[in-house]
Order: structure tokens, then sequence, then C-alpha cells
């Protein structure tokens, strides 16, 4: 998740820097730093790579990183597209400013004066609108105007595959001047490239409808990086076990596109699952709405109110799945799985049966940064175990700083610590001594 630490320009700040080089004292593997965007646009607190002038603060992040973990640790970052959406917006204000008056409504109204129709539009009730709004305008009333791969009578829609794939392999570039280690395709979620994958996608331009030309731009984009960054850096994606949606991409899709990616030479596919806009609850009056909290949202970030499968590794079998998939096509390409996965125990069972060749954690590492060195020093009774509650997704929700309910009100009297802008949690997680430091 993003923790909205950013300038609003998008720059790495000072908090930014703190952020990560806590998560590189614990010496993880590897940090994937948070998705970041492509394109040179205002975005708000989220990290941008659109521009040269972003790379000496990236630069920073990267040697903060390795200096913090001894050179253990290496660090990508996620690379990011995503399409315009829009609050949600008051009734009123939307049917009388936003709206555009078509043919379609002075017909089901019977008016000709469009003054006249958007009257007759507020005085509706919103199953009468239903019936006179298209399904996209309605949808905009309730949940925020959203754009979709599919809007192709829009131009910059429409252009999306000659656009990505030189957008994504300058920032590419620019990731690897930094001094990154390697980048992450992000084609999870909701972001654009995810959206092309989608059994949703139903472009007559050669890139949707069926998996062949859905996985077309996904692969352009990729080709196009590995042509700018060279064969020896490290470069993949993430996206989709399942989009768990009505109508969305199954396991046998990400078993296909699995196989794409690879034997298009991939270093790495990381599977994650859910997390779409088409199922997520309505957003209050002024606030946009959010991918995490439909079914698909839940699939994705499962808390602890579960159902009987519990949130404890839910992506696990589809990860082996689709690794079964690569393994029987000849691809030895490395599966990384994550999803509820918070233990030693069960970490280590996942690489020893075969069900993946790398383990990520999110929440988890947020809930103890120091995971890493305690399980290494056998002191794995003192990990500070997720409760998966999703408070931290919540902060998320909200734009907030991201923090974890397990540290963030522990020592606030602590000297010199950072803390949230309303000043009631602290912004790090305590430090933690390792046995070996106390013994010298």
């Amino acid at each position: 998740m993003v923790p909205w630490r950013a300038t609003e320009d998008g720059f790495v700040s000072p908090a930014v820097l703190e952020w990560y080089e806590r998560f590189a004292r614990g010496k993880p593997g590897a940090i994937v730093v948070e998705a970041t965007g492509i394109r040179d646009v205002p975005s708000g607190p989220l990290l941008r790579i659109g521009h040269d002038r972003f790379i000496p603060g990236l630069r920073q992040l990267v040697e903060t990183v390795h200096r913090a973990s001894g050179g253990h640790t290496r660090v990508l970052i996620q690379l990011i597209d995503f399409l315009a959406m829009r609050r949600r917006p008051e009734r009123d204000r939307f049917l009388e400013r936003f709206l555009g008056i078509t043919s379609e409504h002075r017909m089901r109204l019977g008016l000709a004066d469009d003054d006249a129709v958007r009257a007759r539009l507020q005085a509706l009730s919103d199953d009468e609108l239903r019936e006179v709004l298209s399904p996209r305008e309605f949808e905009s009333l309730q949940q925020g105007y959203r754009e979709r791969v599919t809007d192709v009578q829009l131009d910059h829609i429409a252009r999306l595959p000659q656009t990505l794939p030189g957008l994504f392999a300058d920032a590419a570039v620019r990731a690897k001047a930094a001094g990154f280690d390697g980048v992450e395709l992000h084609y999870a979620h909701a972001y654009t490239l995810a959206s092309f994958l989608s059994a949703r996608n139903d472009r007559s331009d050669g890139y949707g409808g069926d998996r062949e030309s859905r996985i077309r731009l996904p692969l352009e984009v990729f080709a196009a990086v590995r042509a700018a960054v060279g064969e020896n850096y490290a470069t993949g994606c993430r996206f989709l076990a399942e989009e768990c949606i009505d109508n969305g991409s199954t396991l046998e899709d990400a078993a296909f596109f699995a196989n794409g990616f690879a034997a298009a030479g991939m270093d790495f596919i990381s599977v994650s699952r859910g997390g779409k806009f088409e199922d997520a609850k309505q957003p209050k009056v002024g606030e946009a709405a959010y991918p995490y909290t439909g079914r698909s949202g839940y699939e994705c970030m499962p808390s602890y109110y579960s159902d009987a499968k519990g949130p404890f590794g839910r992506n696990l079998q589809p990860s082996v799945f689709i690794r079964d998939a690569l393994r029987s096509s000849g691809h030895d390409t490395p599966l990384i799985t994550a999803g509820g996965i918070h233990n030693f125990d069960q970490a280590e069972a996942v690489l020893t049966a075969g069900q993946a060749d790398v383990v990520g954690f999110a929440r988890q590492a947020l809930a103890d940064p120091d995971w890493f060195v305690k399980v290494r020093e056998g002191q794995g009774a003192a990990v500070r175990l997720c409760l998966y509650t999703n408070y931290c997704e919540a902060l998320d929700q909200r734009h907030r700083e991201v923090t974890c309910e397990l540290w963030d009100r522990e020592q606030l009297d602590e000297p010199g610590i950072s803390r949230s802008a309303d000043g009631k949690r602290r912004l790090l997680a305590p430090e933690w001594t390792p046995l070996t430091q106390l013994r010298t």
C-alpha cells in the first residue's frame, strides 16, 4: 500500500527516506518501493518517476536502503500507470454542471430545452434517474467518474498502446540511473495494464477480447523496458491470479499470462489477486471510490473478519497452479507469492513444498520491520505478528500516513520521533536490539 509520505509534487521526502530506512534495518532480501507513477502529472503525495528531476531523490532513497541494510537488501521500484477518476459528486451539482445533456435524455423525458431537462432530472428519484441516464452516467453520479481502457472514443485512451511502452521504458531508465536493482511493472489491481489483461477488456483494435490480444500491450511494455535497460537488469511484473469480480479474469487466464511473461524473458513474476474498482463500495460524497472495499478488495487484503477459508495464505493455491503451469511449459522463472503469510514456519513451508520461489510480506513487514533479523537471530517469539485488522489499509483509504496499530502509539515520549500530521501517532516502529548486540 502507499504510505502517503511523498511530497505533494511526488518527490522523495525525509519521511520517505525514514520509512524505507526503517525497513532496511530489518535486512529483508529485497524491498519493492511503493507504486510510483510513470507520468509527469500531478497526483498528490504519491512518488513519481515521470521526469529526470525525480532521479536525485530516488537515488538518495536507494543509497539509504543499501546503507541501512549493510548492503544486504536489494531495492526495486514498482512502476504504475493509472487512468483518471473523480470523487463522487453532489447529486444536484452533477445534474446541473457535470452531466452532458444528450438527445437520449431529451427523448426519454420528452423535453427539448436543456434547462428544462436538468430541472426534470433533479426532480426524479434515483430509481427514475437510472431509467433516463446511461449506465456510465449513473455510475458517475453514484461512484464518481472513472476512465476505462475501453473508452476508445477518447483519443488518449485509444492511443494507450502507442504511449505506454515509451513511458514505462523511460521510467525504467530513470530507475536504473537512480541505482535501483530492478523494476517491477505493475500489471495488477486497478491499474491500467491490469485492465488490459482483464477479461472485461473488449477493445476491438487488437488489444482486447481474447487472451492473446489482452496480453499484447503488457508484453509490448515489457519489450520496450527490456530494450531500454538491457538484459542484465532485473525486470518482472506483478499481476493477478484472479480478478475476483463478475466476468473477470480467471486462474486459467493467469496461467496463460504467466507463460507469456516467462517466454518473453521476465526475470520474476509476482502474484496477487483482486483489488478492483468494479465491485468497490459506494464512496461518500466528496470521496473517491477505493478498489479494496468490495469482495475483490477483500481477496487482495483479507482481514481476520473472514469466511471459512480465513485470511492466511489465500493466494497460495492459485500461486501453485500458476507455478505448475510455468514449470510444465519448461519455464523456471521465479514466482513470488504473498497474502496473509506472517510467520517463519508458514513461509518456510511455502518454499519447502515448492509452492513459490519467493515469499513477500506487506502487512506483516509493517507490523514488524525487524521480522527478518529476529528470525535469523532465533528470536521468532519476539516477532510482532500482524493482527490483520486492516487498520493500516483504512489509513491508506483515507490518504493518511500509514502506520500499524501494534506500535504507532508506543513510546510517544521518545525524543526526536516523527509523528503523524495530527501528532497522535509515531510514524516509525520502535527500534529493536538483537541479542547479538546485547551480548557485546
